[in-house]
């Protein structure tokens, strides 16, 4: 068995990227241990850690130069053409690849392969609060940070609006209704509100997760 922190190490999984999925795994971790009901953490808190673990391949790499650094482009630079050629070009196919590769469980697969904003009203009208809980902790993690999800849906909104390929305008808003119904939902069976979940809330856990063994 590894820890999360050495095969971050061994897929070479950006900084910046390694702690956008600490956090979703803390804020679903979060969320699990004051959950009502039977929901696996595990397999909630496996899969958050590792969802994203293809994403440099869609990465411009010019967004956010402070996330290259010590390294620098150039390492980075290599290290996204290493990825496209052993997985593709698509950053959800490789990180299901990862997944497989690591041996993550069906159930960790489940909720790993639907994770994404597109996912949400099919995650919502579900019966599965592992999908929705990984998919909502997923949704509450911005490029610095935690946020309020009508700022991360705002953030996402900005982010995206004008991209080749963007999801057309009604169907992006169909799909926050979603997000929105997914936290009503969620926080319909957790004893802690939206606003306690925080980066200041998480910041042990993000130490702890980086420990655990997979």
């Amino acid at each position: 068995m590894r820890t999360v922190q050495e095969i971050y190490d061994q897929y070479k999984i950006m900084p910046s990227l390694q702690l956008h999925q600490l956090r979703v795994g803390a804020v679903a971790k979060m969320i699990a241990e004051n959950f009502d009901g039977s929901l696996d953490k595990d397999a909630v808190v496996t899969a958050c850690v590792f969802h994203d673990m293809g994403n440099i391949i869609k990465s411009d790499l010019d967004r956010f130069p402070d996330f290259l650094e010590p390294e620098g482009r150039e390492y980075w630079e290599g290290v996204k053409k290493e990825f496209v050629e052993r997985y593709g070009v698509d950053d959800h196919v490789a990180s299901e690849k990862i997944a497989e590769e690591l041996g993550l469980a069906p159930r960790v697969m489940f909720c790993l392969t639907n994770i994404g904003v597109s996912k949400a009203t099919e995650t919502e009208r579900g019966d599965s609060f592992e999908r929705k809980v990984c998919n909502y902790a997923d949704m509450r993690v911005g490029p610095y940070g935690v946020l309020p999800l009508e700022e991360r849906i705002a953030d996402l909104s900005k982010r995206y609006a004008h991209k080749a390929g963007a999801i057309p305008n009604d169907r992006f808003e169909k799909l926050v209704q979603s997000l929105r119904g997914i936290e009503q939902q969620i926080f319909s069976r957790v004893g802690t509100r939206p606003e306690q979940i925080t980066d200041a809330a998480i910041q042990e856990t993000i130490a702890e997760l980086r420990t655990l063994t997979v």
